[in-house]
């Protein structure tokens, strides 16, 4: 069949109004959202102990990649946080290192810590232990679920030891016996979902210090960071 000129021109129109309506279909899509990376900076923190014990704590290599959520919605947020700590005391004491992170949903995290607010929870990651250094997972996931107003305290180590009757005993310190411990942990990942707001994360670290004549507790906090 023969079409006309005016039939051709018809056809032509459709079709260039249906390319066009493709175009701005896809343009409304937008770009996926890229990673953000944040370098987080250094901190150290010194304190001298009721029996003369100096202790210093050092947060080095503390970064978080910010990645968009696979679902597309503001209601979840991902982030893989990477950091290191060195203690050191002057004398040889036993040392417990915990370390995490205080993750808020519309909360300012700036001045919040694990003791001071009743809305805080607490849940810890799997990772591994040892006497001088230790790792925390890698790549290892832990999700967490906030609403507006809450915030949860989680820790990246998961330190196991038999007790005294053989049973599996999980503590989120890990235990090191000298004068300079290490601890590090690289690409743990942070899931939040249920947060419609904005969100926020502060790393914290509980270092438990004993030696013959005391036992005393230092927490370092480092800066906010924002989840989106």
């Amino acid at each position: 069949m023969k079409l006309s000129d005016k039939s051709i021109r018809r056809i032509v129109q459709v079709a260039g109004t249906a390319a066009a309506a493709t175009s701005i279909a896809l343009l409304a899509q937008g770009p996926a959202s890229a990673d953000v990376f944040v370098n987080l900076p250094s901190q150290t923190d010194a304190k001298t102990l009721a029996d003369g014990t100096k202790v210093t704590v050092v947060r080095s290599n503390e970064r978080a990649t910010i990645s968009p959520s696979l679902g597309g919605t503001p209601l979840h947020r991902n982030a893989q946080v990477s950091a290191k700590y060195d203690v050191t005391t002057s004398t040889k004491a036993k040392i417990k290192v915990q370390a995490g992170y205080i993750v808020g949903c519309q909360v300012s995290v700036n001045q919040l810590t694990s003791t001071n607010n009743d809305n805080i929870s607490n849940s810890y990651n799997t990772g591994t232990g040892a006497f001088g250094v230790a790792t925390g997972g890698t790549g290892l996931s832990e999700s967490l679920t906030l609403g507006p107003g809450q915030a949860s305290t989680y820790y990246v180590n998961d330190s196991e030891k038999a007790d005294d009757f053989g049973a599996d005993n999980h503590s989120t310190k890990v235990g090191f016996n000298t004068k300079h411990a290490k601890l590090s942990y690289v690409g743990t990942t942070l899931n939040l979902t249920g947060c419609a707001g904005y969100a926020q994360a502060r790393s914290i670290a509980n270092i438990f210090i004993s030696t013959p004549t005391t036992d005393q507790v230092i927490t370092t906090y480092g800066r906010p960071f924002s989840l989106g």
